[in-house]
């Protein structure tokens, strides 16, 4: 077993870039408003792990769909499995910071792209 700290951090696109942010990767489909590509200071831009847009449209940000959002967009993971691949790849190497652009906080698509990776990260160990 790989003895290396998996360290994945959350945080919005709109906040200052920082050397603990390791590797920076946006995961949302669409380009956050008002935020040149300069400034976003950016490693990574995965729209192909981001959920689809009839996803995100169902989902709406409601806090009672929350669990059924992370059901179907982890099953929308799974049948998309290389994009995930190469994030795995990223997340063994150090440390990676997933940016959103979401004013949601807690119940967002970065928020659940962490829990799915660290799930698979977890299934890799048993």
């Amino acid at each position: 077993m790989n003895s290396k700290q998996i360290t994945i951090r959350i945080k919005r696109v709109y906040d200052a870039a920082e050397d603990a942010d390791g590797f920076r990767v946006l995961v949302d489909r669409l380009w956050p408003r008002g935020l040149s590509k300069q400034s976003a200071k950016l490693d990574a831009w995965k729209k192909d792990v981001a959920p689809s847009t009839e996803l995100r449209h169902w989902y709406g940000h409601d806090p009672e769909k929350w669990s059924e959002f992370k059901s179907r967009y982890a099953a929308e993971l799974d049948a998309n499995p290389e994009p995930v691949k190469q994030i795995l790849q990223e997340v063994r190497k150090g440390v990676v910071t997933f940016l959103f652009g979401s004013k949601e906080l807690q119940l967002n698509n970065a928020v659940a792209l962490k829990e799915y990776i660290e799930f698979m990260l977890r299934d890799e160990v048993l």
